[in-house]
């Protein structure tokens, strides 16, 4: 059995998903392999001889297009009287002639560069922040061109770019089997028969952020068409979307013999039991796949709790391809969340909260430490919850485990100074609190179960602690005005010596948030009909902010911010990864207090 991670993903360490899948499969005595795909796609793309190629390709392309210009360009015609092709051709025209003129031959010295940007992020070189922000520009531009060839599609390492893409049926096959486009498809094709050299008769893709629709989906066609093996597809996009796959059977014919959905690590198990010849398919829980034209999906079984699954495996993991020093690995103490009333979110869909024991979870970070030497940690649980925290901490420092993470946690009055100091003693360097917005009828609407008069005493307890405090922050929440806005960027600003960092985003409602089930609660005025019917997400109107008032309002939030905050060295440090990394090694009031001279990083 072969599993695969498929790019686009931050590639600063591994995802849980695959070394947990692998823990359950190799602890019951399957045969079974991980391939980080993402990694080695980024490894591969930032070369010196890429680079050069995509350079000259781009350039070739160009000519061509100015050739394919003149043949539909008709000053009769509309815009949308171009055909859906013509339009791309227009867009990369347009796109490559701006960005020659603006580069000029700048854009020959970054192949050159390249090598040693990526070793910076790799050695201790990662620690000097002017030469990590300096390598970090270079892999921006590097990202950039090796994008060219491929344009309307630019990829970076938090994101892939592309204004014409929707989540229909459609789009995605345009995208998917569009050689022009489709940045993945070479890279997939010089790698396929490494792939496939140990003849896996199952293949497992790993697909857990809409980033991976259009790469992972290039890559399940390409091994259909290349193997008899079965391909199954896992990860947490599709079982959001479970019930519009029953409408595309076709996309089992184009993409997978069969989906799996929700929670991995106790079906994965009947998956391999099913490919063992032990059960037949119709046994094998959470698994939706074609039979005789039609779409089945077989019930749902009971999770396997956190304290019945196996230890994460990494064996196959190469840990000096990613791009940071050392290995920041995702753990989870818990999942689901054990609040679950919060109206915007719905990260914890198809999840169902259990927490790990304790003594477990201490024992599984002394497995990790003496196997693999990592010693530092993310808890990508939804929540850690003061009371989890303190006992936690409390046996961390009994058992002299000596780890470093940080987590994400609730602004709850059960976070004390004396609960957050044990927690730093233990090794608690950071933690993401939810603050979200300034304004208390947002977070009335919000109904975030905390008491908000007192936030800041807990932020204030969290830095006497010595953690540093990353706030998260959202705008457009519907309701939310420019006032109430403005009210969160003042929060920020105000409460800058007790919140060292943010993150900002706009709210996006997903399909299977609490708003969506009483919108007009909310102020949402209408809800569109899912022309993207793959989207994990709904359209909507609200009363609010209009969408040219959010986009000033989140230059205004950016202005502000950077002139109250004077260029901190963590704005630059755009990966919570980078930024745990760096804590730990100098310290929060390093961190907090350095200023970027941004005439010494160009």
């Amino acid at each position: 059995m072969l599993l695969i991670f498929p790019p686009q993903w931050t590639p600063v360490s591994p995802h849980y998903a695959l070394p947990s899948l692998l823990g359950q499969l190799k602890a019951n005595g399957y045969n079974a392999k991980a391939i980080d795909l993402n990694i080695d796609f980024y490894d591969n793309i930032l070369s010196k001889k890429q680079l050069e190629n995509a350079i000259e390709t781009a350039k070739i392309q160009f000519e061509e297009l100015k050739s394919q210009i003149v043949k539909i360009y008709s000053p009769n015609k509309k815009e949308n009287d171009y055909t859906f092709k013509e339009k791309i051709i227009f867009y990369k025209y347009n796109y490559l002639k701006n960005y020659f003129n603006k580069n000029g031959a700048r854009i020959n010295s970054i192949p050159l560069l390249i090598d040693s940007a990526k070793q910076t992020f790799k050695t201790e070189d990662f620690y000097n922040p002017i030469t990590l922000i300096k390598s970090l520009n270079v892999i921006d531009k590097g990202l950039e061109i090796v994008s060219l060839p491929y344009s309307p599609v630019r990829i970076q390492f938090d994101w892939l770019q592309n204004p014409f893409f929707k989540f229909n049926y459609e789009n995605i096959k345009y995208f998917v089997f569009d050689k022009d486009t489709n940045i993945f498809l070479k890279y997939y094709e010089s790698i396929l028969d490494e792939i496939l050299k140990d003849n896996p008769g199952f293949i497992a893709i790993s697909i857990n952020s809409s980033s991976q629709i259009v790469p992972g989906l290039t890559l399940t066609n390409l091994l259909k068409n290349k193997t008899n093996a079965h391909i199954n597809i896992g990860g947490n996009f599709f079982g959001r979307i479970a019930d519009e796959i029953k409408n595309h059977k076709e996309f089992f014919e184009d993409f997978a013999d069969s989906i799996s959905i929700e929670e991995g690590e106790g079906p994965i198990l009947e998956v391999a039991k099913f490919h063992a010849g032990q059960i037949p398919i119709e046994q094998v829980a959470n698994l939706m796949y074609l039979k005789e034209g039609l779409v089945i999906q077989n019930p749902k079984m009971k999770p396997i709790k956190l304290d019945e699954a196996n230890i994460v495996n990494l064996d196959d993991y190469e840990f000096n391809k990613y791009f940071a020093p050392e290995v920041v690995l995702p753990f989870q103490t818990s999942r689901g969340c054990y609040w679950g009333k919060c109206s915007f979110c719905d990260q914890d869909f198809g999840q169902n909260f259990n927490i790990k024991n304790i003594n477990k979870a201490i024992c599984e970070f002394k497995q990790l430490k003496e196997k693999y030497n990592i010693d530092k940690f993310e808890f990508i649980d939804e929540s850690v919850s003061p009371a989890y925290l303190k006992e936690f901490s409390e046996k961390l420092i009994q058992e002299n485990a000596q780890i470093s993470y940080f987590c994400d946690a609730r602004l709850e009055t059960g976070f004390t100074y004396d609960i957050l100091k044990i927690g730093r003693q233990a090794g608690l360097k950071m933690v993401m609190w939810g603050l979200e917005s300034g304004s208390d009828s947002v977070m009335e609407l919000i109904n975030k179960g905390i008491d908000l008069n007192k936030r800041f005493e807990i932020l204030k307890a969290s830095k006497d602690a010595d953690i540093w405090n990353f706030a998260f922050i959202f705008f457009g929440f519907p309701t939310e005005t420019v006032e109430d806005a403005k009210k969160t960027v003042k929060m920020l600003i105000d409460n800058k010596d007790i919140i060292h960092s943010y993150g900002r985003s706009v709210f996006t409602m997903g399909r299977h948030a609490k708003l969506a089930e009483e919108p007009s609660k909310y102020g949402i005025t209408k809800i569109y009909p899912a022309e993207e019917e793959f989207s994990p997400n709904i359209n909507f109107d609200s009363i609010g902010m209009n969408k040219e008032e959010l986009k000033n309002i989140l230059q205004y939030c950016i202005q502000e911010c950077s002139n109250a905050y004077k260029n901190p060295l963590w704005m630059f440090l755009r990966y919570r990864e980078w930024l745990f990394l760096y804590i730990d090694k100098y310290g929060k009031d390093y961190v907090s207090d350095y200023t970027v001279d941004l005439t010494k990083e160009k």
